[in-house]
């Protein structure tokens, strides 16, 4: 008989267990990457029976346990082990409590020092001592494996093991969703409730968030109908998590429903309540309930504050949002990055360079302008309102550049049209190591489409090419490359880069409508808009405005009246300025100025200053004194800002006959230049004193 058959079977235990490490552990590829729950197949069942009892010194044991329990408080892991090993021979009688309860204590340890290897080996050990499936270690066990993302080993364990408890179900279940793996999570939890085990207050919070976040609302109704008839409906995180999901579903009236029913809230259940609120654009309810949660001794926390301000900056609501977050100063608020970061996209989006140069000062004070996503913002926010100037100071005072940051300065100089700066900022950020991605290119790209610079727009196609591995799923690029070619004049190139597309949206169709539109060929702009439109796409506000344009371009008339009623009352888009703007030069280039005039009486917004001077234009052109005049009164009121407009109106004035208006316009001319003559010498003398004082620098 072999040496292993002739060993007792006490010692055979241990003679597996060591074998076991040694498989684990082996660097030869026959065993590399072999599981604990694989080994386990090859152990003879007889091996995990346990011992008979028989009597033994229990002060050997119990001393063993204090040393084990001393050696893991000071993290003296090692002796530990060597402690464990002294004491799992004794696995009997009264002594096997204490074997559990150290191995469960080690694997604890083993988790807070992110030690795999001696994890393992206590499994291995666990598996020889027939003390796997043990209730005191199927919880640690799962959580072990969980801890470092084992989740195979972690469900393996869970499912083959008796002990019918929800500890090991519920740290599985929230590994699943602490990483992503809702669908798992959703699966582990069906498969929990086919064995007859109950869920509770832990259970109930994971697998709703499962729900929401896979917006399944039959799996989601079905949890919801579990904790209705369950000890946990009062929960208030179960509760929370409830509202939570029907958020996440667009539900607001059920989640209202079971926020009234709640006999206790914390600030969870307010915050979520308030942004379901806010994200539906339901904004009294929100601020309603922003005002009872004051009144009801629940304080606002900073998330809550930025909870409703970034709903509003989602939707667009930026002078509300910009609003929020300064009222947070008000209320003693401590402004985390999170709100600074809210504050300067708003200053963005309305050019508010002087709240923004608050939020800097207040970033400065609170060491928070190092922190990237707000160094990255205030890049933003100063480049948005046109000082360059301080967006590059801020680029240059960041530590360590990433990749987001350049991104962020070159769409800056981009966003202003600085063509040189911009390319400049390209090639260094290349040399320094950091490779252009998608954000970097669409931000170029559409500076070239703006300034029709199409040999820079073809090299930086060039270099996608090149690269096309690594931006074959980004969409928005290919988007940008059609909008180039099309602005540029290209529109051969822009529909041949249009067909060369697996994949379109809205916004490719669109650039295709607006391209053929700005050459003229309105009928083919048309033909392009009713194949999106066959296609399953919906137009939006964007779309109408390409295909207004082409109408306009081309002399549609007929055509464009028709897709602005179309645009109204079939794809139910409200009528915007830009869209007025559009039928007004449609009918000024088709020299219908009444209905141009009348369009703009009706339309519900004040008209702008270049909606009035296309007006006045073709009034000067087809010889229509009065709406000349009328539109000439319109702009004169408006207080011109540029010069441009102070010459069409003095033509239109003289044409008219005028001549008190006309002298009042002149007269208000004169001082016009007289001040930018002033502004421009001043702005020289302050560069020619600037530049002397870094030249002082430089030599001092």
């Amino acid at each position: 008989m072999s040496t292993l058959y002739t060993r007792s079977s006490n010692q055979n235990r241990f003679f597996f267990a060591a074998i076991i490490c040694r498989l684990l552990y082996m660097p030869s590829p026959p065993y590399r990457g072999l599981t604990v729950t694989e080994l386990r197949k090859f152990i003879p069942k007889s091996w995990k029976r346990h011992i008979p009892q028989t009597r033994d010194e229990t002060s050997v044991p119990v001393a063993l346990f204090k040393s084990l329990g001393h050696f893991i408080s000071q993290g003296r892991l090692s002796e530990a082990f060597r402690t464990f090993s002294l004491l799992l021979p004794r696995h009997q009688s009264g002594s096997h409590e204490l074997v559990l309860q150290s191995a469960a204590s080690l694997l604890s340890t083993c988790v807070e020092l992110n030690e795999f290897v001696p994890g393992q080996h206590i499994h291995a050990r666990c598996i020889s001592s027939g003390l796997e499936f043990d209730p005191v270690l199927v919880p640690k066990l799962v959580t072990f494996y969980s801890a470092f993302n084992l989740l195979h080993e972690a469900q393996t364990i869970t499912e083959s093991s008796d002990f019918n408890h929800t500890l090991p179900w519920n740290v599985l279940i929230g590994s699943y969703v602490r990483n992503k793996r809702f669908v798992e999570a959703v699966s582990a939890y069906k498969r929990m409730m086919s064995k007859g085990i109950r869920p509770d207050d832990f259970t109930y919070p994971s697998v709703l968030k499962a729900c929401g976040a896979l917006l399944d609302f039959a799996s989601g109704r079905v949890v919801h109908g579990s904790v209705e008839v369950s000890p946990y409906r009062g929960s208030l995180y179960v509760c929370n998590a409830l509202i939570s999901m029907y958020t996440r579903f667009g539900n607001v009236d059920i989640a209202r429903r079971l926020f009234d029913m709640m006999s206790e809230r914390d600030a969870v259940s307010w915050n979520t309540l308030i942004k379901c609120y806010a994200s539906q654009g339901k904004w009294e309810e929100a601020l309603e309930f922003f005002d009872r949660m004051s009144l009801s001794g629940v304080e606002a926390t900073v998330v809550t504050w930025n909870t409703l301000a970034g709903v509003l900056l989602q939707t667009g609501e930026y002078v509300k949002a910009l609003s929020f977050v300064a009222k947070m100063r008000n209320h003693n608020v401590s402004l985390d990055s999170v709100a600074m970061i809210n504050g300067l996209k708003a200053c963005s989006q309305i050019g508010a360079l002087r709240w923004g140069r608050e939020f800097h000062c207040l970033a400065i004070r609170s060491c928070k302008a190092r922190i990237d996503n707000v160094g990255n913002s205030l890049i933003t926010m100063y480049s948005r309102c046109g000082d360059l100037n301080h967006a590059f100071i801020v680029f240059q005072q960041m530590e360590g550049n990433d990749l987001s940051t350049w991104n962020s300065i070159i769409s800056g100089f981009a966003h202003n049209e600085r063509s040189e700066e911009t390319c400049f900022l390209l090639k260094e950020m290349m040399l320094a190591g950091f490779h252009p991605n998608h954000v970097t290119l669409v931000s170029i790209l559409a500076l070239c489409a703006r300034v029709a610079n199409l040999p820079h727009g073809r090299e930086l196609h060039c270099y996608i090419l090149r690269r096309q591995s690594c931006f074959k799923d980004g969409l928005i690029l290919w988007n940008s490359l059609v909008d180039m070619y099309a602005k540029s004049g290209n529109i051969i190139a822009a529909k041949r880069m249009f067909e060369s597309m697996s994949k379109r949206d809205k916004v490719t169709y669109t650039s295709l409508i607006d391209g053929y539109g700005m050459v003229g060929e309105g009928e083919v702009a048309l033909a392009w808009f009713k194949e999106m439109i066959r296609s399953g796409m919906e137009p939006d506000h964007v779309t109408m405005v390409a295909v207004l344009s082409a109408c306009s371009h081309s002399g549609l008339v007929h055509e464009g009246e028709r897709q602005f009623k179309k645009m109204q009352y079939v794809f139910g888009i409200l009528p915007r300025l830009e869209h007025y703007s559009c039928m007004v030069d449609l009918y000024c280039r088709a020299g219908l100025l009444v209905n141009a005039r009348d369009i703009i009486r009706r339309m519900p917004y004040e008209p702008s200053r270049a909606m009035c001077a296309t007006l006045i234009i073709a009034c000067l052109i087809h010889g229509n004194k009065d709406i000349g005049e009328w539109a000439a009164d319109l702009l004169w009121e408006m207080e011109p800002v540029k010069l441009g407009h102070y010459l069409l109106i003095a033509d239109m004035y003289t044409v008219t006959g005028s001549w008190s208006k006309l002298e009042e316009v002149k007269r208000l001319m004169s001082v016009r230049v007289a001040h930018e003559f002033a502004t421009l010498g001043s702005s020289s003398i302050n560069q020619e004193q600037s530049s002397d004082e870094e030249r002082l620098v430089e030599v001092g």
